[in-house]
């Protein structure tokens, strides 16, 4: 009796809600082809992976069309754990856009041991522990192509407030924080969008707690700002942050008038304080 062919390799992850809406993501990709634009320029064939993406393929279609202004042949991999998913998808595939069966082994369809360029998980691991995060960030890095990047972070049901950090498989670099400036009342209002790796440690003694009441404090210090706009509000809140408080503000004004500021993850990190 010939031998059965192996059974294939169960996806690595569990099932997330699969709540997605379009244009969620909107500033997360914003901030992907401004910043990390140079690298997806720079690399051979990229492909990004829009991994989880959930219940509908909005935001992976919605990823290739922003990335294709940077790179044109950029190509993208919609990933989900859910076979349903998967074949609910697959009416949307075209040229430069798949949508494959996987989990956190990040599979790509023809295999060839292609890396990603890009791995984006948004709104993925709140469900998980704390404790799980490092080891999902460790696994997605290492599928990562040189002079990759991992963005993993968390937002509102409309993407109005939405907290990301940044890794290569160096380790973490920034944490950025975005919003729609029209609807933000304090900075500290985007606590609750801390990206799991965090929000457990928005406590007294955390850097992540005493970075938002500096912020706090600065936007109220701003105020006389407000009536130019929110925009110059928060422009003129992130410069005090960066010039008068010593925080590590990365990137500089023409990314902080989109409603972001990005701080060096060291600054931001667990026990660091």
């Amino acid at each position: 009796m010939p031998a059965r062919p192996p059974a294939p390799a169960r996806p690595v992850g569990s099932v997330t809600r699969g709540t997605t809406n379009p244009n969620r993501l909107r500033r997360m990709d914003r901030w992907i082809a401004a910043v990390h634009g140079p690298a997806l320029l720079r690399a051979e064939a990229p492909v990004a992976v829009d991994l989880g993406y959930g219940a509908a393929p909005w935001t992976a279609v919605e990823l290739l069309e922003r990335l294709r202004t940077v790179r044109p042949d950029v190509r993208v991999v919609g990933v989900e754990i859910e076979p349903a998913r998967v074949a609910a998808a697959k009416p949307y595939e075209r040229e430069g856009l798949v949508f494959a069966h996987g989990g956190f082994e990040v599979p790509l369809p023809g295999g060839h041991g292609e890396r990603p360029a890009l791995i984006r998980a948004a709104n993925v691991l709140r469900q998980y522990g704390e404790d799980e995060v490092a080891a999902v960030w460790r696994r997605l890095c290492d599928r990562l192509a040189p002079g990759g990047l991992l963005v993993e972070g968390t937002c509102d049901e409309i993407g109005r407030r939405h907290v990301w950090v940044a890794l290569t498989p160096q380790g973490p670099l920034s944490v950025t924080f975005a919003t729609r400036l029209g609807s933000l009342e304090r900075p500290s209002d985007l606590a609750e969008r801390l990206p799991k790796a965090l929000i457990h440690r928005n406590v007294p003694g955390e850097p992540v707690h005493a970075f938002l009441r500096d912020f706090d404090r600065a936007w109220a210090a701003a105020a006389p700002y407000a009536p130019l706009s929110a925009r110059q509000r928060w422009v003129r809140t992130v410069r005090v942050l960066r010039d008068d408080l010593g925080w590590p503000v990365l990137h500089g004004p023409r990314r902080w008038r989109q409603g972001e500021v990005t701080i060096a993850w060291e600054a931001l990190a667990p026990g660091s304080g």
